[in-house]
């Protein structure tokens, strides 16, 4: 992962690969004990229709951006990366009423809601694990092997909401197209003054001084492209 305030010259690669994986050592067994999860032979969560997928895609985006726009927060403490496309998610399918908008600070022209409340509570917290329990906890692997479906390894392809899977050995690492720029988290603790989340233009990061960080087909720790499986 990228190291906070790093440019792509001064990046440490021993740090990078080992960020997203320690964060998910680290908060995997505490999110289990919270959220332990369906039993397999529970109903599958249902596929939204296209307009439906587009408004979610739109709060996804909303939602992400607003976070790197508005810097730390006690409600946005986003760990590693696939903490910041859970929480992006999960907000995404909330109920986005009046105390929603005042505690997340959001105002102004927003995304609509179109999706029923039971077909919400069938997504939200419910993410398929690879021993077939369903729950809010998944890491970067189990996002993209039991939730999402490959679009393609280039980049062009993607949609806003989408997320970019790079696969650096010893550990995985998402990033979340927003339709004009890229959303990442660093791997870096929570502080005041810094939550880990950056921005960087699709035009830089093909262009970035590590190779193994480009979105592009010549690069074997790109895997692809990947579309979350309800938002199909």
């Amino acid at each position: 992962m990228l190291p906070a305030f790093a440019t792509p010259a001064t990046i440490n690669p021993s740090r990078r690969r080992l960020l997203c994986a320690a964060a998910t050592l680290l908060f995997a067994p505490l999110a289990r004990a919270l959220s332990p999860g369906l039993p397999a032979d529970a109903p599958a969560p249902r596929r939204l229709d296209a307009k439906q997928s587009r408004a979610v895609r739109a709060w996804i985006v909303r939602i992400a951006e607003t976070q790197v726009r508005r810097g730390p927060s006690p409600r946005w403490a986003q760990r590693d990366c696939a903490g910041l496309v859970r929480f992006s998610v999960a907000e995404a399918l909330a109920e986005h009423d009046a105390r929603w908008r005042r505690v997340n600070g959001m105002n102004g022209r927003l995304p609509p809601d179109l999706v029923p409340e039971a077909a919400r509570a069938a997504l939200r917290h419910q993410w398929q694990r690879p021993d077939g329990t369903r729950g809010a906890y998944v890491n970067a692997l189990g996002l993209v092997q039991e939730n999402s479906v490959l679009v393609g390894r280039d980049v062009r392809l993607a949609q806003p909401a989408d997320v970019l899977f790079f696969d650096q050995g010893e550990a995985q690492h998402l990033m979340l197209w927003t339709g004009r720029r890229i959303v990442y988290h660093n791997g870096s603790e929570p502080r005041d003054h810094d939550n880990g989340l950056r921005a960087v233009a699709l035009s830089d990061l093909l262009r970035w001084n590590d190779t193994r960080w480009r979105p592009e087909a010549a690069n074997p720790n790109f895997i692809g492209v990947f579309s979350l499986t309800f938002l199909i």
